[in-house]
């Protein structure tokens, strides 16, 4: 469902993977099928429930072997843009997502990065 283009397929299918994933047999589902990628690619929704529940998920599923793919300077760059956003629920979260998923490298690394590779992912409307 997450490579749908229908955006409200998209929205409940990462919605219920967000539910799943916690799961271990469905986190090594996710993990061995590749979505980790799928679920990064989710952060660059319109929706913003299905931004919500995209960084939810990645949360879920951050693990010693996931950790270094969940926490890439895109991911923690976009973070940064997230946290910075006047929605509060989604500020908050990506705020939780640097403080608990992220070290204090990694985000001043993705704050002084040239290429601002997360740029072009837009913030969900408010």
């Amino acid at each position: 469902m997450l490579t749908e283009e229908n955006e409200t397929l998209v929205e409940f299918g990462i919605g219920g993977l967000c539910n799943l994933c916690l799961d271990k047999v469905s986190k090594s589902h996710i993990f061995a099928s590749r979505g980790l990628s799928l679920v990064i690619n989710c952060l660059s929704s319109h929706r913003e429930e299905t931004v919500l529940s995209a960084i939810t998920t990645l949360m879920y599923l951050s693990t010693a072997a996931s950790y270094a793919e969940i926490t890439t300077a895109p991911v923690v760059e976009c973070m940064l843009r997230f946290s910075l956003s006047t929605n509060r629920r989604l500020s908050n979260l990506a705020n939780v997502f640097l403080e608990d998923y992220c070290t204090e490298k990694q985000v001043e690394e993705a704050r002084s990065l040239n290429r601002h590779t997360a740029l072009g992912i837009p913030l969900p409307k408010d």
